[in-house]
């Protein structure tokens, strides 16, 4: 059933990803600072559980020196007790990390600016000062018994030699992991194998990705850094996030689970109930496109598709819809053929000849191309006018 899946040629590529994976969720923080975005407390709460639910590793809660009000949803979501860990963002100094440990986080993510544009435009110190700064934070981070990751900020575009100081010098200072940060999605799979493989000739410890979408190679980009030696991915439900957003959970977790056969041990039929969730509390709209979880990824219409996914789904669906929690839908329209009209007919407990079934499959699609929608009860509309019921 596997080969059914996908495509037969996936084994043939010798790829080596990591023994174990892991995925931290930023929703809470990188996917609410879409602008527009701003969610309340029991909002937070129940995206968290969900997330819980689909078993995630890490839940990134928030950023808790934003305001009040953050520190208290990520204080609520620690409170919680959930089985995730429950880290937060801070910047690389000791009153963000205080406001972590007033919320009492597993552990940190703390971060600086590391680019050339970074420094001259936003940090405005010297790289030694920086260096300086960025292992403070850590030393005081671990010095109060939390998680530590360090991630520089732009990795992508910073100097090499710098990028692996930095790193070089928060593995000594005894962080758990390093972040490297594709701030504004501008290096490429290429790039990022590449990359990751110079900073694992140094590093001894767990590489993570925090890939944005800018070029919309997000997700390419991390699963590509996982095969260079990192095992950490950061993601966010939907793919949202700062202006193209994150490499999207859902995606990563079945392209992972199925094109490469790295089954994380997720709950996987709850991604859609979490994709809508996110899209209601956000309001952000799921385009119908969008891969797993838009609404059009298990509608069928053109006659051609409807006819071989009633005899074998898999003719044109690459897994099946329950896997993520979905349910196929055939839709009518100016593409559709006989077989899906009798299908709906059939749903109907209504039966008839051939002669009546093509006479309902012309108007179906004189009325799609009128500029209706065929639903269900526009459907019917067409059926009680052609007299099929009593």
């Amino acid at each position: 059933m596997k080969d059914s899946f996908v495509s037969i040629y996936n084994d043939k590529v010798d790829l080596k990803f990591p023994k174990d994976i892991l995925l931290y969720d930023t929703t809470l923080r990188d996917g609410e600072q879409t602008p527009g975005v701003c969610l309340k407390q029991n909002e937070k709460l129940e995206i968290a559980r969900k997330l819980d639910e689909l078993k995630i590793h890490q839940i990134e809660a928030g950023f808790p020196i934003v305001s009040s009000n953050e520190k208290k949803s990520v204080k609520k979501i620690v409170d919680e007790d959930l089985d995730a860990q429950i880290i937060c963002l801070t910047r690389a100094n000791t009153k963000d990390i205080d406001a972590a440990l007033d919320c009492g986080v597993d552990g940190i993510i703390t971060f600086m600016g590391a680019s050339d544009i970074h420094i001259k435009y936003k940090v405005n110190k010297p790289k030694d000062d920086i260096i300086n700064m960025c292992m403070n934070a850590v030393d005081y981070a671990k010095d109060h018994g939390l998680f530590v990751a360090f991630s520089a900020e732009d990795a992508t575009r910073t100097d090499l030699d710098f990028l692996i100081k930095l790193y070089t010098q928060a593995q000594e200072h005894k962080a758990d992991r390093i972040h490297i940060a594709d701030t504004t999605g501008s290096i490429s799979p290429y790039g990022m194998e590449y990359l990751v493989s110079k900073i694992r000739e140094k590093i001894d410890i767990q590489i993570a990705l925090h890939c944005h979408n800018d070029f919309g190679l997000a997700v390419a980009n991390s699963i590509a850094g996982l095969t260079a030696g990192a095992s950490a991915i950061s993601t966010t439900v939907n793919g949202i996030g700062e202006r193209a957003g994150n490499a999207s959970l859902e995606e990563i977790i079945m392209a992972l689970k199925l094109l490469y056969n790295i089954d994380l041990g997720y709950n996987t039929e709850v991604l859609y109930e979490l994709s809508q969730l996110v899209s209601k509390y956000t309001k952000i709209p799921t385009p119908g496109s969008k891969a797993v979880v838009g609404k059009n990824v298990f509608r069928h219409e053109s006659g051609i598709h409807v006819d071989a996914v009633l005899e074998e789904p898999l003719t044109y669906e690459p897994y099946l819809p329950e896997m993520v929690g979905r349910k196929r839908k055939l839709i009518l329209g100016k593409h559709s053929g006989c077989r899906a009209v009798k299908a709906k007919l059939d749903g109907l407990n209504i039966k008839i000849d051939d002669d009546k079934l093509i006479t309902i499959v012309q108007h179906v699609k004189k009325s799609r191309e009128a500029g209706e929608y065929i639903t269900d009860e526009k459907f019917c509309e067409i059926i009680d006018k052609i007299g099929l019921r009593d």
